[in-house]
Parts: structure tokens; sequence; C-alpha cells
């Protein structure tokens, strides 16, 4: 496992184990911090999954526009399946959201944590 003193920050995008829920395996998959770097410092993130842009739609989809920034290779959605994890859990670190994307990712999330801001 990874040391706890990996700072972590908000858009980062990273590399984490997913579990399958019909076996007992997971696969390395990427996602995005979404928790900030006074929170992570606690030894843990809250994540979002990222997944290939072919898969089924879900509601508030983000279409991730550049993929280089990302370490990403291929089309690729933000969607909102949240996680908390431990830091040491996190395999690397590949890249972060661009600031274009993160102004379209902010839009997202306020519609969908509304009630509560």
């Amino acid at each position: 496992m990874k040391n706890l003193m990996s700072t972590y920050k908000t858009y980062d995008i990273v590399v984490v184990p997913f579990p399958f829920t019909d076996v007992l395996n997971s696969k390395n998959r990427p996602a995005i911090i979404l928790s900030s770097q006074f929170f992570n410092n606690a030894g843990y993130c809250i994540l979002a999954m990222i997944t290939s842009a072919h898969h089924n739609a879900w509601p508030l989809d983000i279409k991730i526009q550049d993929l280089k920034a990302c370490g990403l290779e291929k089309a690729s959605l933000i969607r909102f399946k949240l996680f908390t994890l431990d830091n040491r859990l996190i395999k690397a670190k590949i890249g972060i959201l661009s600031k274009k994307d993160q102004k379209i990712f902010n839009e997202s999330i306020s519609k969908v944590f509304q009630d509560l801001l």
C-alpha cells in the first residue's frame, strides 16, 4: 500500500481498484478526486467514477474534452457514482481535469447537490 503522506487535490485524475459486484476481483480504473486537499490530508478521498463514453448514459454524465491533460487515452465520461477511498489504495495520479472541463464539471455538480448548497 502507498504511504498516507501522498497529497491529492480536487480534480486530480487517479487510478484506483474498482471491485466487480459479481466476483471478488477488481480492475484498475480512472477516477476523479472531488474532495478538498484539506479533507484528503486525513487519509481519504471522495471520488467519482470515470468510464468509457460508450456506456449507457446517466443523468449529468460529463464528457471529458481534454483527454491529454487527464492522462486518458480514449473518450471518457465523469459519472456521478461517488465513493470514499483510503488514499493508500490509490495506485497513481495520471493527470488533472483541464480548466475548461473543471468549469463544466462544477456546473453539473452544483445541479447534483443544489439543495445542499
